[in-house]
């Protein structure tokens, strides 16, 4: 395939060697067009991928002069390998690391009593979220927040008691033969980052450079002064800031470039995108591909149901499955499954230690926190998914789930189905839509329609732009009868 305009401006950009941000919209052609860049020099480089199976596919597609890893191989290869016995170890219960940690008894923080399991969990919770950043220390905001301690007051309480335990986790994580702590791969990756390490290159292809979490843009920036930096992505695709991901490329200090050719769809469905793009505030419009007769219309029978929630695919996959069809769920029921045995241990009078849920004791606070707390509103589809079915249905469910290979249809996150692609997608009906002002209410107010959100924009382009050939908008087809949702080109 011949290269387009924006492709040999990219390649020629970067056989200038100047730094370089590559926007790269939806079925673009990303990858290819780092296989041009890279095809293009015989200096030494290196693209980081996101995770290992993007690495391995990579290695196929690029030139023997760029080794392909993740960021977590380099760190092994430079610090990691030293872990070895402590990354083999038995694992280890958060409860029992809290116990060698000095956790031996509950505290009360307001009106809550805090065990010494949620104080275990919420430590090495604490040294994960730590070991994301790129700070030198553990602080009070590496702590995070408990359901029911949403207050500020409530919380800086907890993270008081918290915090002296991180501290003491961190500590025991440093011993590269034993400790208490359950060594992992974040670990070496924080330990690597934290010595300032030197990635032998003359340039860095850093990819889905709008996910990337601040210790891995530490690193990367790092070699500045040694390597050539790439770095390319997709701003309207971050869609993982909750999770203390970072957008590192609209502030990056390079050449700014994008791909704005979509090949993975046609017109009509890039039309679709760019409403979403409009609204995501995002620097890139796409165009389709006129030879991919994308359509956009009613799916009978999708190849993939996108979800907006892990509740809301849940209640697809019953769906689906008590119309006999065999389903396969994105990434696993684990984490349904976990969640449908805390509702149980809940609804049974015990307490849960899942992180969500750990502070309730029972299922009746749970439900009135979800329906009359505004931090809890989004834990009331779990609440209406299990009294409307019960956990055995929903355990039933993940239980009987097809692999994905054998499935009819596939049901997925939008979250998770980023970076993939099915010929025909539908988008269920749990996501969000803002509050319109009919013709009516504008005739006698001067009230404006409720702003879309551009975080729910971002994901919302993400879930669009996964179909190749037929697209049924389900969910987002409020989006036609929005005051301010008119294509945006």
């Amino acid at each position: 395939m011949n290269p387009t305009d924006e492709q040999t401006t990219a390649a020629d950009t970067f056989r200038a060697g100047d730094h370089l941000a590559l926007q790269a919209g939806a079925g673009t052609g990303k990858t290819t067009t780092l296989a041009l860049l890279a095809q293009a020099t015989k200096r030494r480089g290196r693209y980081l991928a996101y995770n290992r199976a993007i690495a391995q596919d990579a290695t196929t597609r690029f030139p023997r002069n760029v080794l392909c890893k993740t960021p977590h191989a380099l760190a092994y290869a430079g610090v990691g390998h030293r872990y070895t016995r402590r990354l083999n170890a038995p694992r280890r219960p958060a409860w029992q690391a809290g116990q060698a940690l000095g956790i031996t008894k509950a505290v009360r923080v307001g009106e809550h009593q805090v065990t010494q399991k949620a104080l275990a969990n919420a430590t090495l919770r604490t040294v994960t979220r730590f070991c994301h950043t790129a700070d030198e220390a553990i602080t009070t905001s590496h702590v995070p927040r408990l359901r029911g301690l949403e207050d500020p007051d409530l919380h800086a309480q907890f993270a008081t008691h918290i915090v002296p335990f991180a501290h003491k986790a961190w500590a025991d994580l440093q011993n590269v033969d034993d400790g208490a702590v359950r060594f992992d791969h974040d670990h070496y990756l924080k330990i690597w980052a934290l010595a300032r390490p030197h990635i032998d290159a003359d340039f860095l292809l850093l990819d889905e450079a709008q996910d990337t979490n601040p210790v891995v843009e530490q690193i990367f920036l790092s070699q500045r002064d040694h390597a050539q930096l790439v770095m390319v992505g997709d701003s309207a695709q971050a869609i993982y800031h909750w999770r203390g991901a970072k957008d590192v490329m609209t502030g990056f200090d390079g050449t700014q470039l994008s791909l704005s050719q979509s090949f993975r769809f046609g017109p009509d469905l890039a039309a679709e995108a760019n409403r979403w793009l409009h609204h995501a505030d995002a620097p890139i419009r796409l165009t389709g591909t006129p030879a991919v007769p994308t359509e956009l219309g009613p799916v009978a029978q999708p190849d993939a149901v996108l979800c907006r929630t892990n509740v809301g695919a849940m209640a697809q996959v019953m769906t689906l499955m008590a119309a006999e069809h065999r389903v396969a769920l994105a990434g696993g029921g684990d984490s349904l499954q976990a969640l449908a045995l805390a509702a149980r241990d809940l609804k049974e009078g015990r307490r849960t230690h899942h992180p969500e849920l750990i502070l309730f004791p029972c299922w009746g606070d749970l439900q009135d926190y979800a329906a009359y707390d505004p931090a809890g509103h989004d834990l009331q589809p779990l609440v209406n998914l299990v009294d409307t079915h019960g956990t055995d249905a929903i355990l039933t469910a993940v239980a009987q789930l097809t692999p994905e290979p054998h499935a009819q249809v596939t049901v997925s996150t939008a979250h998770k189905a980023k970076g993939r692609e099915w010929p025909r997608v539908l988008i269920a009906d749990d996501f969000a839509r803002p509050q319109d002002v009919t013709a009516d209410e504008q005739a006698t107010t001067t009230a404006a329609p409720e702003p879309i959100d551009d975080a729910e924009a971002r994901l919302a382009y993400v879930a669009v732009t996964r179909t190749r050939q037929r697209l049924d908008l389900g969910g987002l087809s409020w989006i036609h009868n929005h005051s301010d949702g008119v294509p945006r080109c």
